[in-house]
């Protein structure tokens, strides 16, 4: 007979909830916070939130802000941002954010509560086929029904986010979160990087190699690389062209630099551009019809392969390392001769842009001009400064006079969605403490959000926001001028900004001048509040948009 007392006893099973089999899930995934608002159908899921302290909840004013910060954050630090709301109306206010995030491919979480199981699909208050309702903006989206799916569901949300830099979904539906389950939280794997074979760096590096014009177009995702840039554009000879909203991935200063193409850029780098015959396009899909010339030969190089030959047509694509990718190319271009002609003509470029946007960011009127505002901004913040941008006019006139070092842009690049601003600000200031953040934004913006200058007090934030303050909605009042149409719908009513900032916490004051916009960011970028400045700015159409 077998000896039972040497048999050992088999483990105890561990009953876990499906909420707190999330949590766990997610803080091995790395997730530090959770934006939203509660509703009952995520009750449970609070509960659990509430009794732990890895993970914090941010509570905020409405859903849409809550994604448009999730998105924000995964944005700024490459990680996944989560969110979370009530179930019908919750999911509805979340798809704003969850739109920025999967166009501009921010690698975003939703989890959303559900009706019952025994009301799916009744006619329970609020119930709506929530997978339906949020496949446009989503790669994957899922509805759990039983306990012991939730690791499985959630780890494939979690690397469908990751992996392809897009927005995943989960449905649960209220009564499911209590529910337990004996299974075990899935370890994160770490992502394949993909090599480049010798044959695609040597098709690339012929192309580049004939070129006598080459440009080289850098997207706002290959910051990290910025000094290999800045050494493949000098073995190359090429001007150095940002796409939209990429400010900051070079520094201004490099003798090659030529701003940004298009809306809010070097309005003569257009004609530069024009004249390439090779374009090595690096971490974007901005090509801009009319603005960009049609037979270049275009490189293209992505560390995503989904977004090769994305908006251009490509003659040859790397996709990868990028890291790896570039120290191929510095190695094999460096016998390579430029062009001095079209060196000379690169530097004339940026030259007359400076001599150009130097008459314009100089201008001390009151109310104050749009650049103006922004080159007091530049010449006050920190080098590593994060900077979150809303849509409309203020962009534009940032993009056009900000002239960068290393600071971080955050903004709705593809959306393009007014109110993204604040949110932007408050997550970048929570995802980074040490650094100063400051939110530039018009009128229109920040009154769509306003509700949020709370949250930033709820949590201690001392970020600081700039409103162009000019009582219209400008860039649609100047583009419907444009094309010869009589502006309806673009005069605000504004409140006092700096009254309500006050009133729900924070220093603010209005500014009609640039000597007292310069002492007010000298006395809030160091600050422990939050500050607003309201300042008084022109209505000077954007000269894109001059009638």
């Amino acid at each position: 007979m077998s000896d039972k007392s040497s048999i050992a006893a088999a483990p105890p099973l561990r009953y876990i909830t499906v909420a707190d089999a999330i949590l766990e899930q997610l803080r091995l995934w790395g997730v530090q916070r959770i934006y939203g608002v509660v509703g009952d159908a995520i009750f449970g899921l609070m509960d659990a939130i509430a009794k732990q302290e890895a993970i914090s909840f941010i509570a905020v004013k409405h859903e849409s802000v809550a994604a448009l910060m999730a998105s924000a954050e995964a944005k700024l630090t490459g990680r996944l941002g989560v969110c979370a709301a009530h179930m019908g109306p919750g999911l509805a206010n979340l798809m704003n954010g969850l739109g920025d995030a999967f166009l501009d491919k921010a690698p975003v979480l939703a989890i959303t509560g559900q009706a019952p199981l025994n009301k799916i699909g009744t006619s329970c208050k609020q119930f709506i086929n929530q997978q339906q309702m949020v496949q446009a903006v989503s790669s994957y989206s899922e509805l759990i029904v039983h306990p012991d799916t939730i690791y499985e569901s959630l780890v494939q949300a979690l690397q469908t986010s990751v992996s392809s830099k897009t927005v995943s979904h989960l449905s649960i539906p209220m009564d499911v979160f209590a529910l337990t389950t004996t299974l075990k939280p899935i370890m994160m794997q770490p992502a394949a990087v993909s090599t480049v074979g010798p044959s695609m760096i040597r098709n690339s590096l012929q192309l580049m190699k004939s070129a006598r014009r080459p440009i080289l177009l850098v997207g706002g995702k290959a910051r990290a690389h910025s000094a290999a840039i800045q050494t493949v554009a000098e073995q190359w000879g090429c001007g150095i062209v940002l796409s939209y909203g990429a400010s900051g991935t070079v520094p201004d200063s490099h003798p090659y630099m030529l701003h940004g193409l298009g809306e809010g850029g070097n309005p003569n780098v257009a004609g530069l551009f024009m004249q390439a015959d090779v374009v090595l396009a690096l971490e974007t899909t901005w090509w801009p019809e009319g603005l960009v010339p049609h037979q270049a030969q275009v490189v293209h190089i992505a560390s995503d392969p989904v977004s090769l030959g994305v908006s251009m047509r490509m003659a040859a694509g790397l996709t990868g390392d990028i890291t790896e990718i570039l120290f191929n190319l510095m190695e094999e271009l460096e016998p390579f001769v430029p062009d001095p002609d079209w060196i000379r003509q690169i530097k004339e470029c940026k030259q007359t842009w400076y001599v150009q946007n130097d008459t314009e960011r100089n201008q001390a009127t009151s109310p104050l001009h749009p650049a103006s505002i922004i080159k007091a901004v530049e010449q006050h913040i920190a080098e590593d400064a994060v900077i979150a941008l809303d849509e409309g006019d203020s962009t534009l006139w940032f993009l056009r006079n900000f002239r960068a070092i290393s600071q971080r842009v955050l903004l709705s690049e593809r959306w393009r969605t007014m109110g993204a601003g604040l949110p932007a600000a408050i997550a970048a200031k929570l995802s980074s403490p040490e650094k100063q953040v400051i939110c530039i934004s018009g009128d229109g913006g920040i009154g769509m959000v306003m509700a949020d200058l709370l949250t930033a007090v709820k949590y201690r934030l001392p970020i600081v926001v700039i409103v162009f303050n000019n009582g219209t909605l400008q860039m649609e009042r100047d583009k419907m001028l444009m094309k010869g149409l009589q502006p309806e719908g673009t005069e605000l009513t504004n409140p006092d900004f700096a009254k309500v900032a006050e009133a729900c916490g924070w220093n603010a004051c209005q500014i009609e001048t640039v000597a007292q916009l310069e002492t007010a960011l000298q006395q809030s970028l160091s600050g422990s509040k939050p500050v607003l400045l309201d300042v008084r700015t022109a209505n000077i159409p954007h000269p894109d948009f001059k009638s």
